[in-house]
């Protein structure tokens, strides 16, 4: 597993604020302040089993004495959530990690434009709470089935005011990315949610001329490829000179770990980016849903990417 540092949290609050989502406010039981983060940040939630979710903070971060989370009950999903809202209440003990952002806001940008796609709104809404403290010029699309299903409405409400855009399916408005506009100078985009509202921003925004540089995308889910097939190949170790052999059926991440290394992880399905690592000399198949393009040249996650024939890594 990871080595990223668990803190055992106190619930203090536990409110469904949808009937499916479950929003919890998490402090150190002897600490006044949490650990930093910024928006757009992650933690993994350690279940008592060792297995790790991660979840958005959706909260202030200017607020370090407390950590929220918005929790979606997904009935199908890996177990998470289900156990998630079965056992955490006020009063109980969550073991939370220190953050990790993968999906922070562009420095450089002048304006943000923000979709979020149901439980997807999670980073977002710290986003919008920053952007607003700081009075930054954003916008925020909320898109969900229905106004009574849309995860952190009222509160994002009386964080963005007018700024906020609501699209509800249910009544016949979907959100398009023609809504953004044309590209210009400065502004950026951010959108998390569904695999089906991530592609269409990204594909709208492609074909109206936007640089991916400017197209920021936070998934929560892998790559769904029935299609794909695995195959062998071999791992050299810059450093020592060790090749590494990795069976079609095995990950490179687990094929590192049989011999010795001491890789860290936590979601092991290309979505956390705990895993990151470099390589060189080496056609990689980047099947990971957090590395932006331009790291992808020299840097992978091997719990799920793999490479043609042959890669030199520089663990």
């Amino acid at each position: 597993m990871s080595a990223r540092i668990v803190m055992k949290l106190k619930v203090v609050e536990a409110v469904a604020t949808t009937p499916e989502v479950l929003r919890l406010t998490l402090v150190h039981p002897q600490r006044p302040e949490l650990p930093a983060w910024e928006p757009g940040a992650h933690v993994d939630l350690r279940l008592p089993d060792g297995r790790t979710r991660q979840y958005s903070l959706c909260g202030d971060p200017a607020d370090r004495s407390r950590y929220v989370l918005a929790i979606k009950r997904e009935d199908a999903g890996r177990g998470g959530s289900l156990w998630t809202h079965a056992n955490l209440a006020a009063g109980s003990v969550a073991h939370v990690s220190y953050p990790r952002n993968n999906f922070g806001l562009a420095a450089e940008a002048r304006r943000h434009l923000l979709i979020g796609g149901g439980i997807g709104v999670t980073p977002l809404a710290a986003m919008a709470r920053h952007l607003a403290a700081n009075g930054a010029d954003f916008t925020l699309h909320l898109c969900a089935r229905s106004a009574e299903r849309a995860p952190l409405r009222h509160e994002l409400r009386a964080i963005c005011g007018d700024r906020l855009r609501c699209w509800f399916s249910a009544e016949g408005a979907r959100f398009d990315p023609a809504a953004l506009g044309a590209p210009e100078d400065g502004v950026h985009v951010y959108a998390c949610g569904p695999q089906r509202l991530t592609d269409a921003v990204q594909a709208g925004l492609t074909a109206a001329g936007w640089p991916a540089e400017r197209v920021h995308v936070e998934h929560f889910a892998p790559i769904a490829d029935e299609s794909f097939k695995p195959e062998p190949f071999d791992a050299l170790i810059a450093s020592s000179g060790a090749v590494v052999h990795v069976p079609a059926d095995v990950s490179l991440l687990d094929a590192l770990r049989q011999h010795g290394f001491a890789m860290p992880s936590s979601c092991e399905i290309g979505v956390c980016g705990s895993c990151e690592c470099g390589y060189r000399d080496g056609t990689v198949i980047h099947r990971d849903v957090v590395l932006p393009v331009a790291k992808r040249q020299d840097r992978m996650m091997p719990c799920v990417s793999r490479a043609r024939v042959t890669v030199t890594l520089e663990l």
